[in-house]
């Protein structure tokens, strides 16, 4: 033919999908990842000085930051307590909830060969924000004293 290339003539057969255990290995690495923080976390309490660093924003002004009391919150979470969890770092429990949710959506959706995508508009982040913006703020008022870690 003229005016057309052969190698734009060549097919391309199907590739096949990969192999399950391929297809599973990068949500197991996290899952070993996370599994291993939390271990770690359980292992060696937060709460006793010398382990973990201060946060510095609590260090310098006085003011719990979102994440202030989430290493306390994962080591009682790891310990099964979730009441305690929960009132050291309630949003951070919140966390790795909707980390267990994603990761179980995610597992399913690579054993069936579809992909999984988690696509957050900014309408959400916006949103995400927000509500850690108030959480911050109010567990830094008078009233806000039953959100300190």
């Amino acid at each position: 033919m003229r005016g057309v290339d052969a190698d734009s003539q060549r097919v391309t057969p199907p590739t096949a999908p990969a192999p399950t255990a391929a297809r599973l290995a990068v949500p197991a690495g996290i899952l070993t990842a996370v599994v291993g923080a939390f271990a770690y976390v359980a292992a060696v309490d937060p709460g006793e000085p010398g382990h973990y660093p201060v946060c510095p924003l609590f260090h310098v002004t006085g003011l719990y930051c979102p994440g202030c009391g989430g290493l306390r919150s994962a080591h009682a979470f790891a310990q099964g307590d979730l009441l305690a969890a929960l009132q050291d770092n309630a949003p951070a429990v919140l966390g790795y909830l909707a980390f267990a949710v994603l990761w179980t959506v995610w597992v399913v959706r690579a054993a069936r060969g579809r992909p999984f995508r988690l696509d957050l508009g900014p309408v959400h982040l916006w949103t995400l924000g927000t509500l850690l913006l108030v959480f911050t703020v109010v567990r830094n008022l008078p009233f806000g004293g039953w959100l300190h870690p």
